[in-house]
């Protein structure tokens, strides 16, 4: 996430836009910015020998738990200044990507209380996707800097359940079945020409120099 908070700051200063993908290593649980209400334990975390990451995010939202999803994040310019309409505009690839692998997205509704849950995917917002039985696939959120966004996510593609009982302290009452013969190689392809087609761009693939590794470490 300290690579999505650097490209935000690289397009500010004229860089292109950026759209990257990444999954988690080891498991963790990410914070929104603002988000002060969760358990104290989630500090001391612990998961088959290894510890629970607990990182705070630049955007944001309720906790996440990374573990079994892939991450999309898209660094760009040019949106309306509404957010929800911003939202939209970005959400278009994921609605087309996942519709490409059969699976039909819509946008969230949650109540007034939404706030109060500590967990991001215990209720889905006008800026989450979900399927047509009402399964939270993504969490997104957003950060915007001038007419630059930032705007990141979580695909709930094979959660832990016994782990997700752990964090949050309830049932894992839905889930997705993304299918045994989508593996995330091939979820990131289809959601690669998804965003071609939706954006109108060509994307370069382009790796992280010594020097820029250094630069976003030490930030």
């Amino acid at each position: 996430m300290a690579i999505d908070e650097w490209l935000l700051k690289q397009h500010q200063s004229g860089h292109p836009p950026a759209l990257r993908f990444y999954t988690w290593l080891p498991s963790a649980i990410s914070l929104g910015y603002h988000q002060r209400n969760y358990p104290d334990d989630w500090q001391r975390l612990i998961w088959k020998g290894q510890k629970i990451d607990l990182v705070r995010r630049a955007t944001g939202g309720r906790a996440v738990l990374h573990h079994g999803d892939l991450t999309y994040a898209v660094v760009a310019s040019g949106f309306s200044k509404s957010r929800m309409e911003a939202y939209k505009n970005i959400c278009e690839f994921l609605i087309t990507g996942w519709r490409n692998l059969g699976i039909e997205l819509h946008y969230g509704i949650a109540g007034r209380g939404y706030i109060n849950n500590p967990n991001c995917f215990g209720t889905a917002t006008g800026a989450d996707l979900v399927t047509a039985d009402g399964c939270k696939l993504i969490g997104s959120a957003q950060l915007r800097r001038g007419n630059v966004i930032l705007q990141h996510g979580s695909m709930r593609l094979k959660p832990d359940v016994e782990l997700f009982k752990k964090v949050f302290g309830e049932e894992l009452l839905d889930s997705v079945a993304i299918g045994e013969d989508l593996e995330i190689e091939r979820i990131i392809a289809v959601l690669i020409d998804a965003a071609k087609d939706c954006f109108g761009v060509e994307f370069e693939e382009k790796g992280l120099s010594d020097d820029e590794w250094e630069e976003i470490l030490n930030n």
